[in-house]
């Protein structure tokens, strides 16, 4: 038989469940907004079609020669792989060689240093998006397929994977990529075609849209509500149990 002296332990086991619990919301809403969605609907849109208040990038205030393997700006991290491993000294900041001034692309900007080929541009967002995209160009002048492709991720979960031809722009290959997701994300990997033999990738944009906010709230809300109920249920049950 239970006395009332164990009723503070059982207690603190249910408030401390709780928090262990409310602690691993985010991961779990995460995981609830990743799983169903594994092929998400991906649609291109162009720099005017951002919600308002979108965060864009342009690396005007960074030195030529910066790293962009671990580089950190405005909370969003760079990094770049090359064959899947980290690896530094591949793409860097410039803004003396590259392809100077096209439509989407004003030096300084993130410019590579080797052959594209098997190298990955990671962006991680400080938050979950659902729009993305950047200038890019080549080092190329004619139309290119696929001439960069962009893998969106919600942690370890891949959302979907969308390409982009590029075209004179007006005299270098590339254009903007941009990318609006159903489903939210908080990283991408960018890919270039090795058709050139150098990328260079500036005015890097996200945005969240209302409705991705909403439903996020949504979940939330509803998660905390069950969380709530459950253990509302046990703290029933568990005063039953002592008499």
């Amino acid at each position: 038989m239970l006395y009332p002296t164990d009723t503070p332990v059982y207690a603190i086991r249910i408030k401390s469940n709780l928090m262990n619990i409310i602690k691993a919301l985010p991961a779990l809403v995460l995981y609830l907004l990743a799983t169903p969605f594994s092929h998400a609907a991906l649609t291109p849109i162009g720099p005017l079609d951002f919600a308002p208040g979108a965060t864009r990038l342009d690396f005007a205030t960074l030195s030529t020669g910066t790293e962009a393997n671990g580089l950190v700006l405005d909370a969003v991290l760079f990094q770049v792989t090359e064959n899947g491993v980290a690896t530094s000294g591949i793409v860097v900041v410039d803004a003396l060689d590259g392809p100077g001034t096209t439509g989407n692309i004003t030096p300084p900007n993130l410019l590579s240093l080797s052959d594209p080929n098997g190298v990955a541009l990671i962006v991680s967002l400080p938050n979950l998006a659902t729009q993305f995209g950047y200038g890019y160009a080549l080092a190329v002048r004619e139309s290119v397929p696929a001439a960069t492709t962009i893998d969106l991720f919600a942690g370890s979960t891949p959302i979907g994977s969308i390409s982009f031809t590029g075209i004179p722009d007006p005299k270098f290959t590339g254009g903007f990529a941009g990318v609006a997701s159903d489903t939210p994300f908080d990283r991408a990997v960018l890919t270039f075609s090795d058709v050139g033999d150098a990328f260079a990738v500036d005015n890097v944009t996200f945005a969240a849209n209302r409705a991705s906010d909403e439903g996020m709230t949504l979940i939330l809300l509803s998660a905390g509500v069950s969380v709530l109920l459950f253990v509302r249920a046990r703290r029933r049950d568990t005063r039953f149990s002592y008499h």
